[in-house]
Parts: C-alpha cells; structure tokens; sequence
C-alpha cells in the first residue's frame, strides 16, 4: 500500500470514529458547573470558617459563622421580656396572692365581730330600755353603731371577693397580647442570631472559600461555594435538522479530552427558540447557523472542569 493510500485509511478511520451510529458529525458543546454559593442574610465579621477549599461536607454540618456581639444580647433580652411578661399574665389569671388574700379574710372576720358586738350591745339596753334604766337617745347610738358594723362588714366581705377573683378581663387580654408579642420578639431575635452560623444545606464538594477569619462579610455576600450532585451539566447546540432526534430523556454519548472512551448523559432541556451559534464554538463549518441550545446531566459522577469543550453523539440504538 503506497504512503497516500495508508494516509487516506487513517483520516477515514479518524473521520468514522468523531461521528455517531448513523454518521452524524458530533454536535459540539461544552461544560458548565453551577455552584451554590452560600451567603448569611446579615453583615458580620467572620469569626469561624469550618470546610476548606477542595475537601468534603455533609448535609447540615457547619460552614461558617459571623460575629454575634449583637444579636446575642438581643436574644437574652427577648428572652426576659418574654418571662417577664408570662408572670405578669399569670399574675392576672390567678389573683391575689396568698398572704394578700389572709389579709383581707382576717379584714372580713374582725368587722363580723364587730357587728356581733353591737348587736349584742343594742339588744341588753334595749332590756334595760323596757324597766326605764337606758334612755332613747342611747338606744339610737347602738342602733348607728350596728347600721356601721354591718356596713364594715359588707364592705370586706366585697373586698375579699374581688380579691379572689382574676384580673379584669381587658387586663388578662393586655397581658396575653404582651406575652405573644415577647414570643414574637424571642423568635425574632433567634432567627437573627441562627443567619449568622450556617450549614450545609446538601452534602457537597467544597469548590472554593472567599474569605479569611476576622475579615468582614458584608450582609448577601457568599462565603463558600459547594458543588452538590447534579451542578455539573453539560451544554450544546443542536442544528435544526437534528432537533426532532435531541429530546428530553435521550441518552447521549459524550467525548472529551481526558475523558477516555467518554460517558454517557440524558437530555434534560431543549430550548423552543433558535439562536446563533455562540462565538465559544465558532468553527468554518458552522458559524452564524441557528441552533438550539440543550442541556445534559452525567448519568455518572464525573470530574469535569469548567468551560471544557465536549462532542455529543447520540447514544447507540436510541
């Protein structure tokens, strides 16, 4: 075989391998990576840094936390109010307290003495009054004296009364309403206080950590940033007349370098619009066509670095 011949096998073989089943030409595409970047709702200045660049992390397990030299006190102080106010409602409900309550029962007990006395006073004049030895005008005082006693009495038989009863009820309402706006407060401030100390919201790899401990993290600004399974995807462009072959849950075949024979991905989007042909894959053959974008998810985990150009194949039979 001449030198031009064995040239020509060679490109042929080259040419049959870069195409899919069918002989489609591979459709070109490239690799993108979509963080979640991980950010407190609060400013700060951040005082513990738990994961590194490069390594591991659980789902729920510490990423970080800002200062809390504020929102602490503030929690305490909710916290006070809140137990103050319970005892205040608390108070209401049950009235008088004990010792109070003797008070006024012992109040009750001396004006009933009081009237027995003078009813008994009233009745012996009025025997002394009938054989003439005690006059009208004393038996009149005896008769004011009794009307007084029972008067006292009534008033601390009230008084006792009231005194076992619970607050009035616009009170009660006041001190309730007091002690839910405590509440409200509290989780306010426990909710402020929890903004500061994040977790891993999914186990993930730790792509990269913007600050150092004791620098300051402005409030929204993100600290780390994780990759979880699934944020590798692939993204490429399909000509119109390979659209109707490219739908969602199609499996693909992707090469790239350093990926050995390649892997295998689903289709998981297909734009409804067309569009130019991105300038990242500009080549002779197809600049300024309209195309459609797509996107694939690995159906293995495979370490991919982003913006790194790939070839899509239909997978063989689909």
């Amino acid at each position: 075989m001449s030198a031009r011949a064995a040239l020509l096998v060679l490109v042929s073989s080259v040419l049959l391998c870069a195409c899919g089943p069918s002989g489609e030409r591979p459709l070109l595409g490239y690799v993108e990576i979509e963080p979640t970047r991980v950010a407190a709702q609060q400013a700060g200045r951040l005082v513990s840094l738990s994961v590194q660049r490069g390594g591991e992390v659980a789902a729920g397990a510490p990423l970080f936390a800002l200062d809390t030299e504020l929102e602490r006190p503030a929690l305490d102080e909710a916290e006070a109010r809140r137990a103050q106010s319970d005892a205040q409602a608390q108070d209401l409900a049950s009235g008088k307290r004990p010792a109070e309550l003797d008070s006024f029962r012992a109040r009750e007990a001396a004006a009933r003495s009081a009237l027995s006395l003078a009813e008994s006073d009233l009745a012996r004049q009025q025997s002394l009054s009938a054989e003439g030895f005690v006059s009208p005008m004393s038996l009149d005082s005896l008769r004011e004296r009794v009307r007084s006693a029972r008067a006292q009495l009534d008033q601390a038989a009230a008084d006792l009364r009231a005194a076992e009863l619970a607050g009035r009820e616009a009170q009660r309402a006041a001190a309730t309403a007091a002690v839910k706006v405590a509440e409200a407060q509290r989780a306010q401030a426990q909710t402020r206080l929890a903004q500061k100390q994040l977790v891993a919201p999914v186990a993930a790899h730790v792509e990269d950590t913007y600050y150092r401990i004791g620098e300051w993290v402005p409030a929204g600004s993100p600290v780390v940033s994780l990759l979880p399974a699934g944020s590798t995807k692939l993204r490429f462009y399909i000509p119109q007349a390979r659209l109707a072959a490219m739908r969602p849950g199609q499996r693909i075949r992707v090469l790239c370098d350093g990926c050995g024979e390649g892997f295998t991905a689903r289709v998981t989007w297909v734009a409804s619009s067309a569009e130019y042909t991105p300038p990242v894959i500009y080549s002779k053959d197809n600049r300024a066509k309209l195309v459609f974008k797509a996107e694939a998810q690995p159906e293995r985990a495979v370490a991919l670095a982003p913006g790194l150009p790939v070839d899509v194949l239909p997978e063989a039979g689909q």
